[in-house]
């Protein structure tokens, strides 16, 4: 009998410590304290994990963030002492001012801690959680371009049945009654550039759920032979080769000709967009553009060495790319030797560079700008290419002699003081994938009006996530609104396009009333870009061009705020 009673107690033990244990979480001290002992043990397992997997740790960023700050004008602390809150380093121009008092979310962000905060959780789950994946429809077009390539145009025409029904009854109402992203009697439309080795990451997916919530037409833009799209000419995309962008870009444009029309780059997509922003100067199609956790200094990012994890995966997503069109590259490329090489930077090299050991250095490889459309795979020889070809093709019909010379032609800022659209640049000091705050090129925002820096003490590479649900973003146009994502980059860049888009009618009124001239502005709130009226330009060598710092004597900001006018002009 007693040892039935041990049994029965015995089977019981687990049950009463469950319940004994539900009792004492009950008591606020003994809850508080358990989730103190969770957390201290969750932190030390994920310290240990990162060491094992060489992970950067989330380290104290105040050192780095005042180092990065100090060289620039931070509008929204107006102190060099560090904050939790984002730093804007910019020009102090009339724009900044407008974006300072009416884009609430990009002051008071609330970035989530430790554990969601963790930079490598945040990257991870940005690259690979699949929660956004069946949430989105979209219809693909194939844009066939001058020489024959191929780009895949991913258009969202909606959400799912099942999602839509969380969506239905939430619209987003402005005050003054407009859906917010409604910019003009025409929605606008957002191109979403992905990273440079392709394919839709979970951090666009989730852009683009919230684009489309806020009136958005939504166009994702995918390089020829990413995410699908057929390859019928024998040449990837170089980091920093805006043709491709240039003509989709004119397509979309031409497909919606009364939108305005914005674009966001993720992550290493920055090379393209700002790429193409510098060549394009004032005849951009865009109204305004962002990037999130952009790829700055091309080569110097692809010359530092990755945490082993992400470099892998990268140089393995860069390695199937290549070897999925293995046989139409052999004639022209050493195929084999490419998927040997063991970094990132001997890959690219080795894709885009000469050797000059090699045969095929006579037989270069065609360039995306004029080949004839009936060209499939294989290299154009020069000897047979006419002579209006090679001069439309221009540098790129050749592969690069070197690698200084492949980033002469491909440095996302060799053009910067071209640019003539607002450019902001949201970026994390402890981004994992990206160089460290430090080498942030400070000076350019400092000099150049059209680029803003947004710098995060915490972020992660495209992560920013924020601490829960916002109840609503307080000091912008956007109050009482409940946030379902929790992405804050997402939430400042839709923003900053609506402030922007306003910004810019503000600006053709007040031109208008000061007796400008009417064709400056195009009643989408976009600059005229009637080739008529303004010659071409004569697109100077392609090169690095270093931000200019001028020392300014008391007083010169303000005259150069007063002066200065968002009109885009052909001339400095």
């Amino acid at each position: 009998m007693a040892s039935c009673v041990v049994n029965f107690v015995l089977c019981l033990l687990p049950s009463l410590l469950f319940l004994l244990l539900s009792l004492a979480l009950r008591w606020p001290w003994v809850s508080c304290w358990t989730r103190l002992a969770v957390r201290a043990a969750g932190l030390r397992l994920w310290v240990i994990i990162c060491l094992i997997l060489d992970l950067p740790l989330n380290k104290n960023t105040t050192t780095q963030t005042t180092e990065a700050g100090s060289a620039g004008t931070d509008i929204l602390s107006g102190s060099g002492q560090s904050s939790d809150g984002p730093r804007l380093i910019c020009k102090p121009t009339a724009l900044a001012n407008y974006l300072l008092h009416h884009c609430g979310s990009l002051a008071r962000p609330r970035l989530a801690s430790w554990p969601r905060g963790d930079p490598n959780i945040q990257t991870l789950s940005s690259l690979l959680d699949p929660s956004h994946g069946d949430m989105l429809q979209f219809t693909r077009d194939h844009l066939l371009l001058k020489d024959g390539g191929i780009v895949a145009l991913d258009w969202a025409v909606g959400l799912r049945p099942t999602e839509r029904r969380r969506w239905e009854g939430r619209k987003e109402i402005q005050a003054g009654g407009k859906t917010i992203g409604c910019f003009s009697t025409s929605p606008p439309v957002l191109l979403l550039i992905p990273q440079y080795w392709g394919g839709m990451t979970p951090h666009l997916q989730a852009l683009c759920q919230q684009a489309i919530h806020q009136g958005f037409y939504v166009v994702v833009f995918h390089p020829r032979g990413t995410a699908g799209c057929p390859l019928t000419t024998a040449r990837l995309t170089e980091f920093g080769d805006p043709a491709d962008l240039e003509q989709a870009l004119a397509y979309v444009h031409s497909r919606h000709p009364s939108s305005a029309l914005f674009a966001v780059s993720e992550g290493s997509g920055s090379g393209t967009l700002l790429s193409y922003l510098g060549e394009s100067g004032s005849s951009s199609y865009l109204t305004a553009a962002a990037a999130i956790s952009p790829v700055l200094m091309g080569q110097q990012w692809f010359e530092t060495a990755l945490p082993p994890v992400y470099h892998w995966g990268v140089l393995f997503q860069r390695k199937m790319q290549l070897r999925r069109y293995a046989s139409s590259f052999r004639e022209s490329l050493n195929v084999d030797q490419i998927l040997r090489c063991s970094s990132l930077k001997d890959f690219e090299e080795t894709l885009f560079c000469s050797v000059e050991a090699e045969p095929q250095q006579t037989e270069p490889r065609p360039s995306m700008s004029s080949q004839s459309p009936g060209l499939s795979s294989g290299s154009f020889p020069s000897q047979s290419r006419p002579s209006s070809v090679a001069w439309a093709l221009g540098e790129r019909a050749y592969l690069a002699k070197d690698w200084e010379r492949y980033w002469e032609r491909n440095e996302p800022l060799r053009d910067a003081d071209e640019v003539a659209v607002p450019v902001l640049c949201i970026c994390s000091c402890d981004d994992p994938l990206l160089l460290p705050a430090s080498s942030l090129p400070v000076p350019l925002f400092q000099s150049n009006p059209y680029f803003l820096l947004a710098l995060t003490d915490r972020g992660g590479h495209c992560g920013f996530t924020l601490e829960g649900q916002e109840e609503g973003v307080k000091g912008g146009k956007t109050g009482n609104v409940e946030m379902e994502e929790d992405n804050w980059s997402h939430v400042v860049v839709l923003e900053y396009f609506r402030v922007v888009a306003e910004f810019l009618k503000r600006e053709e009124r007040e031109s208008a009333i000061f007796g400008s001239q009417p064709e400056d502005f195009s009643h989408t709130g976009m600059w005229s870009r009637a080739s008529s009226v303004v010659p071409p330009r004569r697109r100077r060598n392609a090169g690095m061009r270093r931000p200019r710092t001028l020392a300014q004597e008391p007083g010169s900001v303000d005259t150069e705020e007063s002066d200065f006018t968002w009109k885009r002009s052909y001339t400095r």
